[in-house]
């Protein structure tokens, strides 16, 4: 192959680069103010111990095809019945990660002749499987319950007779605040239409019992929820919880799901305890609640900045280079913290994000803020 083929990545590099947009994969170090280990289980005694007694009975480490060949192991299934349990949905499928379930679900699900209304600020996953998708799709401005309604009723308008799928995170991951959900279900209502709520960061967290946001809205036919396991619940995966019907509906027609390996017996068997550790232990969540609402009330206090009133903090810098320098100056003092930037962000609005976990106390916390007070005032736009 001659060099010239290769030119083209080496110029989207540096241009990446020239941007301040190149990402680069970094060694995990210093204080934890990056990960969404929210309750710290990914690390703990009990899922190591799950783990290993799964081993011990049996559970091989691969299941060695898809689900719907030899692959659909027994841990897979009573997984899939606890989780429906726990979440008190009619049924649950158990994915590889939150990006195979939303490509998955929003690829099939929504027919041809269906719209997708979608938050503008949804994941990246989500956005995956919606231009997959045979429905048409309209991004809402940002938790605008009248800016949904509004493009429902223009397509309605317009001749549209299919059904709406609304599509929300229930806490948004980058600026950590609460999605409007019983308002967008009625809207759902109105319209004879679905609400799809990824509970990515608020499972194992926030609602009744750690079960998510979307409590009061458990067993309607009309929502669809996804809980990833690979933040709160400290293993990996996703499960996703809907009607039965919509259930085997993915089974039949998602390609993901259909095509992928299943995942590894051994995950399902720890995601099983750390449902478990989230029904047994409440005092996690109470103790993170109650860091969070230290760490938001220091952040006005320290950076005059009003914080997000959830455990995901946003501290908006603006401009790309500045959030890198500023990211970098705080992990070299020994605090992780990482600078998030477009497109992962919107244009402008780069920023750090900081997380709080059950891996940090409140002088840690404190202390960082301090610092970043400091290093913020010398890193001048």
């Amino acid at each position: 192959m001659s060099v010239d083929a290769l030119d083209r990545y080496e110029k989207t590099l540096a241009g990446l680069m020239r941007k301040g947009r190149r990402r680069m994969l970094a060694p995990t170090g210093g204080i934890d103010f990056t990960s969404n280990d929210y309750l710290a289980l990914a690390d703990s005694p009990r899922l190591k111990a799950a783990m290993t007694a799964a081993i011990e009975r049996g559970v091989p480490v691969g299941a060695g095809g898809s689900r719907l060949l030899r692959g659909n192991h027994a841990e897979h299934e009573a997984l899939e019945a606890e989780a429906a349990a726990f979440f008190r949905a009619e049924r649950v499928l158990f994915f590889g990660s939150g990006y195979a379930a939303n490509a998955a679900l929003f690829s099939v699900l929504p027919q041809r002749g269906d719209l997708i209304v979608h938050d503008a600020l949804i994941h990246a996953s989500a956005h995956e499987g919606i231009a997959a998708s045979k429905a048409d799709a309209l991004a809402a401005r940002h938790n605008d319950v009248d800016a949904f309604a509004d493009a429902i009723g223009r397509w309605r308008h317009a001749g549209g007779r299919g059904h709406p799928w609304i599509a929300v995170e229930s806490l948004y991951s980058m600026d950590g605040d609460r999605a409007p959900l019983t308002a967008l279900a009625a809207l759902a209502d109105r319209h004879d239409g679905f609400l799809v709520i990824d509970e990515a960061h608020a499972t194992g967290v926030h609602g009744a019992g750690g079960r998510g946001l979307s409590t009061a809205l458990e067993g309607r036919e009309n929502i669809v929820t996804l809980h990833t396991c690979g933040k709160a619940l400290g293993v990996s995966g996703a499960l996703l919880g809907a009607s039965r019907v919509l259930c085997d509906y993915i089974v039949n027609r998602a390609r993901g799901f259909i095509y992928s390996t299943a995942p590894s017996p051994l995950t399902a068997a720890a995601v099983r305890e750390a449902l478990k550790i989230v029904a047994d232990e409440p005092d996690r969540r109470a103790d993170l609640d109650g860091l969070s609402r230290f760490a938001n009330e220091a952040l006005a206090t320290t950076l005059g900045m009003e914080g997000s009133g959830s455990q995901i903090l946003p501290v908006m810098i603006g401009d790309n280079a500045r959030a890198l320098r500023i990211a970098a100056r705080m992990q070299a003092e020994g605090f992780d913290l990482r600078a998030i930037r477009p497109p992962t962000v919107p244009e402008g609005t780069a920023r750090l994000r900081i997380a709080i976990t059950l891996n940090v106390g409140r002088t840690a916390i404190a202390g960082m803020l301090d610092r970043l007070k400091a290093v913020m005032a010398e890193e001048r736009p």
